[in-house]
């Protein structure tokens, strides 16, 4: 008798294995395979479907196209370098010192999370434009618009996802290497050159590579403060939506596709690097009494969150006011009338529930089913499932107009609510699908072979043993796609229509003519809208936590 066959009766994968895994894969090739090889494919031919390398060409005919690529990259370059900086100072600061009025830290890094990276420039603009607020108080000379700006916005923006990457390191660095530095004579400083640094480093690396990728790809803050800054994203919306010129944007895209892809790739390299040099976590470190340290990284942190504090203040008190700058008269007007009505809003929460509902039971149903595939079938189709990462919205969303805007799917998805959310969920495809993988490492695979071996079929198997310990990362990713999708603009930014707008674009048009108050107005609805998301998961993940502990 096969022993191996008794011990683990799920060696073989069941037809609802193939099942659980396929119509994810599928949807993977079609939604975004598919938009990305059309790019690909737009990118060198002509209007007439002939092969070409006149796109390419046309590259360096254009003075401001190179000009747009070195801004690209000096303004990726320059915001990772603040970032991880004071990310650092952030992460330390909740982690290796006593500072008191830590969760006030944690609640104001969750305020970029909120909003559209759009909302962040929109707040420099009132707050440090010419006409800004510090203008108007002080009569000092303000200017926002340009590198510095970028610089601001982009910082602000990325800096919580840096702290939660840094911070998921030290809170997994132990206690012991801090004592055995100690016990050899190590000071406080040599046990942060020697202890700390060394476990940050690959943390360190994949934050950096983040931080720039997302500065390299991002659309909402350029729109907003860029100016006369162009960068790769302004040009490819300008090739697209001004002119019409969806070759160019696709070349475009594929141009500032290539480094997005290195970073990613490169930044997975160090994730993976860390993760196997973490071994036994073991006692987390308390943080010793020391005085001049806590004091550094307060005044670290107040530098780095104040600005945060600011912007977004800034754009709740502006949308208050009956004429931004002229008339500073508090009303509530802008929110009773709005241009647009609450459309845009109502359109954004149902396209976000939609993604977020469809989006997590695919990702439950490929996660939990690559758990029962050998691994010569696994890891290619994990590596698929993550890929989206590396592709910036701004060419996804490219990718769907170009593939979907003829064809037998053209006539019911292109200009639909639907492709609005499918776009938004292939989006973030990579970071719901991460995971829900991690929360499927809960699952005792044993449990799995018990239900199996008493007769139980995959969906018992799902019901039964992967969903009550998968339960948290299933909730945890499904707000996770919904705030995200509320928050999304340059993914979803060529496929509003006149009939189909979101808040996150209503918010850029205001921009656009001038209305800034009305513009800040919808910019909060959609803060509110993540803040309740935000409470909505807490309070199920409590729930859960409290029914788990009952039981």
């Amino acid at each position: 008798m096969n022993v191996a066959a008794i011990a683990r009766p799920l060696s073989r994968p069941r037809i609802g294995t193939w099942l659980l895994v396929g119509l994810p894969i599928a949807a993977l090739c079609l939604f975004f395979l598919h938009p990305l090889a059309t790019v690909l494919w737009r990118s060198v031919t002509d209007a007439h479907g002939h092969v070409t390398a006149a796109n390419y060409l046309r590259l360096f005919d254009d003075p401001g196209l190179p000009r747009a690529a070195l801004h690209s990259l000096s303004i990726g370059l320059g915001t990772t370098l603040v970032t991880v900086a004071f990310g650092l100072c952030l992460a330390m600061a909740l982690h290796r010192s006593r500072l008191p009025g830590k969760p006030l830290i944690r609640g104001v890094l969750l305020l970029p999370m909120l909003a559209p990276s759009l909302v962040i420039g929109l707040g420099l603009v009132c707050l440090l434009g010419r006409n800004g607020l510090i203008h108007r108080l002080t009569g000092l000379p303000t200017d926002i618009y340009g590198f510095w700006g970028l610089l601001i916005a982009n910082t602000i923006y990325s800096l919580p996802q840096v702290v939660i990457v840094l911070s998921a390191a030290l809170e997994r660095t132990p206690s012991r290497h801090y004592d055995a530095a100690a016990s050899l004579g190590a000071g406080a400083f040599r046990q942060f050159l020697d202890v700390t640094l060394p476990r940050l480093r690959f943390a360190m690396v994949a934050a950096a590579f983040l931080v720039f990728t997302e500065t390299l790809t991002d659309f909402g803050s350029a729109v907003v403060v860029g100016g006369n800054y162009r960068v790769l994203a302004m040009e490819i919306y300008s090739e697209v939506v001004g002119q019409m010129d969806f070759g160019m944007g696709a070349t475009l895209g594929v141009l500032l596709l290539l480094p997005a892809l290195l970073s990613v790739a490169l930044g997975r390299m160090a994730r993976r690097r860390q993760d196997a040099g973490e071994g036994v976590v073991g006692q987390p470190l308390v943080p010793a009494k020391q005085p001049a340290r806590d004091i550094a990284l307060g005044a670290a942190s107040v530098i780095a969150l104040l600005p945060m504090l600011a912007v977004v203040a800034t754009v709740a008190y502006v949308s208050l006011v009956r004429l931004w700058p002229y008339d500073p008269t508090l009303t509530i007007a802008h929110y009773l009338d709005m241009p647009e009505g609450y459309g845009p809003v109502a359109t954004s929460l149902g396209v976000s529930f939609a993604a977020a509902l469809g989006g997590i039971a695919l990702v439950f149903a490929l996660a939990a089913g690559l758990r029962s595939l050998p691994p010569h079938w696994a890891r290619p189709l994990q590596f698929l499932a993550t890929l989206p990462a590396a592709v910036p919205g701004m060419v996804l969303g490219l990718g769907y107009v170009l593939a979907f805007n003829h064809g037998p799917l053209s006539t019911w998805l292109y200009g639909s609510a639907a492709i609005v959310a499918a776009c938004s969920f292939y989006h973030y495809h990579a970071q719901a699908f991460l995971t829900m993988q991690a929360g499927m490492r809960q699952v005792p695979g044993a449990l799995e072979d018990v239900v199996s071996s008493l007769g139980g079929r995959t969906r018992h198997v799902l019901r039964d043993a992967i969903l009550p310990f998968a339960a948290p990362a299933t909730i945890a990713g499904f707000f996770y796609l919904f705030m995200r999708s509320m928050v999304t603009l340059s993914g979803v930014i060529f496929l509003v229509t006149p009939d189909l707008g979101l808040a996150s674009v209503s918010v850029m048009r205001l921009d656009e003519n001038g209305f800034l108050a009305q513009a800040a107005a919808y910019a909060m609805c959609v803060v509110l809208a993540g803040a309740l998301a935000l409470g909505a998961m807490r309070l199920a993940l409590y729930v859960l936590k409290d029914r788990r502990h009952v039981a």
